[in-house]
This record gives C-alpha cells, structure tokens and sequence, in this order.
C-alpha cells in the first residue's frame, strides 16, 4: 500500500491542486502571477456558493467612477477561515488586494485580501491568511464540528501523483477537462476529498446512526451502526452506503455501493462504482484534533489500494455557512473557456 504524504512539498502540492483550480474556483480568467490594489465602496454583496461577489464603485483620477467586479472563494470555505455574512455590507469603503482579469479590463478581480478602512483585515481566498484564533476548548469525542485545514486538503490532493494507477487511470489523469466538473452541476467531489475540503463538519453520534453534515454543497452523511448489510451493488450512492462499528473509542466506518463519479477521489480524478472505503475516526489525544485515516481501492482505476492519514481541528462554535450552491455562479466560470 501508498501511503499519501501529507504535505511532502508545499509547491509540489500547489502545482498539483492548481492544475483543478479553474474547476472550482474560475482562477482561468485572472492572471495570478500579477497584482492590483483597487480601493472603492461596495455597492452589491452576493454571499453565494461556490463564489461570493463583491461589486465595488470606483472613482477614477478624473472624477468619474465606474463599477469593479471581485470575485471571492466560497461563502463555506472563508466561513473557515474568518470571513462569512456579516464581515462587510453595502456601503462600506475596502480596499481589495488580488489578481486582474486576463483581458486587462479593469472591469473584474481575484479577490485575495480584504481591508476596511480601520485596517482589519478578511481573507477572500482559500489560499488566504485566516483570522481564526486558535482557542482552549477540548472534546470528548468525535461528536461535534470539525475542520480540516487547507494545509490538509491540498496534501490529500497533492498526493495523487505518487498514487499507484491502471492504464484506465493514467488516461483519465492525462485527459481532465476542467469544464467537466461536477461541481458545475452543484454535485461535490466524492469523499475522501470531500472529508479533507476546508469547511465546517459537524459529526452527530446517535445510538443507531452517525451522521456527518459537511458544510460543501450540502453533502450529507449517514453511517449506520445498527449491524445492517449493504445493498445489493446494484443499488448506488452518490456518498456510498455506510455502515460502522467501534473499536473502542474509533470509528470505524466500511462504505461501498459509489455511483460512477468524475470526481469520486479528487477534482482530478474519478471513481467507479467499484470503490471501497475504510475510514478510521478517531480522537487525538489532546482533544483539539481528530485524526482521520484510512483506505480507499478502486481496480477500475487504482492499480493498489491507497492510504491516507490527516488531522481536524476542533472547532465547537464554527457555525456552518448554511448556503445551498447556486448554479448560475457555479457555472459562471465557463464563459471563460
């Protein structure tokens, strides 16, 4: 077995995840090798997902003004990082710090940072600074809300190009058309990427059931603990079918019966209906983290069978953005291919 590295090189990792940049977060249109400061007030807030825009009124050095568009990262990942509903409104004056439109139109920006006019500071982008202060607070067990930091989940991603693949795999890697992907549709990626993504967790432990709501296009889990077998392979789910058992205090769930998705093991990757995973959850010692580890195979299109380990943070008061995905933003980043 392939044990992924959880960060092996930060660069590495980021030339990896931004080859699926475009599929979720339209960075094809801006050119993110240069800079622009823009300063104006915001005359329309849209706290949407997969994207939040900010419309800013700019004034130009010759008096008359004209309406600049910033594009900004999830509502549910900046919820994570410090950034959610109430952070700015109509009317305020911010300085925005990102990347210009490829066209040079002046007309439409990445939006990397946030600062209003007393200097604080929001982040507008996954790969932004979070605002997020680390507090004391100690869980008891996996029950609770739960976040996997970005460093996490790009090194989930970042890992996929040591993972051992069939022919039918390398093929399906040389050949991703970001224009393909399901999150277009407001369809997620599948888990274990989907369990790494940046946002809010909550994991509610019941006698019968778990159930995991993570805060990404309203992705919902539900691990059965009452000794039931799965379905016949004949019946699929988007998220598998799931059942557990403890070991102690781990989790330890088994999920089979995947429908076929583009998107079943990483943005990049998919998955067949052939999938399995095995997922461990378990408590770290100090309370503040939850390790989650495990095994995912796939003959279709893994020639091996891939392990992974990572850490959550425990985030108690993490509200989750509760945005549901629009679709006419999601698929607004087509226009640019």
């Amino acid at each position: 077995m392939k044990t992924i590295a959880r960060l092996a090189s930060a660069c590495l990792v980021f030339l990896t995840v931004a080859r699926s940049a475009p599929a979720h977060h339209s960075a094809a249109a801006f050119d993110t090798q240069r800079e622009t400061k823009t300063t104006g007030t915001i005359t329309e807030y849209r706290y949407r997902n997969p994207h939040v825009y900010i419309t800013l009124q700019v004034k130009n050095p010759d008096g008359s003004t004209v309406a600049v568009e910033v594009e900004v990262g999830a509502a549910s990942v900046l919820n994570g990082l410090g950034f959610n509903r109430d952070s700015v409104a109509v009317g305020d004056v911010v300085t925005i710090v990102g990347n210009p439109a490829r066209n040079n139109s002046g007309k439409l920006i990445l939006g990397r940072e946030l600062y209003k006019r007393d200097g604080t500071y929001y982040p507008l982008n996954i790969n932004s600074r979070s605002v997020y202060a680390a507090k004391n607070e100690v869980a008891t067990s996996i029950a609770g809300t739960w976040f996997s930091p970005q460093n996490e989940f790009y090194g989930f991603m970042g890992g996929l190009k040591s993972w051992p693949l069939t022919e039918k795999g390398k093929a399906a890697l040389a050949n991703v058309d970001p224009k393909a992907t399901t999150q277009k549709d407001c369809i997620p990626v599948g888990a274990p990427t989907l369990m790494f993504y940046p946002v809010a967790n909550t994991i509610t432990v019941q006698r019968d059931r778990v159930v995991m709501k993570i805060d990404w296009m309203e992705a919902e889990r539900t691990v059965f603990l009452d000794g039931r077998r799965h379905p016949p392979a004949s019946e699929t789910f988007l998220h598998g079918h799931s059942v557990g058992r403890w070991e102690g205090d781990t989790l330890v769930v088994e999920t089979t019966n995947f429908t076929d998705h583009p998107m079943g093991l990483t943005t990049t990757f998919p998955s067949s209906t052939r999938k399995r995973l095995t997922e461990r959850f378990r408590l770290g010692q100090d309370g503040k983290s939850l390790i989650y580890s495990g095994v995912v195979e796939d003959p279709v299109f893994l020639s091996r069978p891939v392990e992974w380990s990572g850490q959550w943070q425990y985030r108690p008061n993490m509200r989750h953005s509760s945005e549901k995905c629009d679709l006419e933003v999601a698929r607004k980043f087509l226009k640019d291919f």
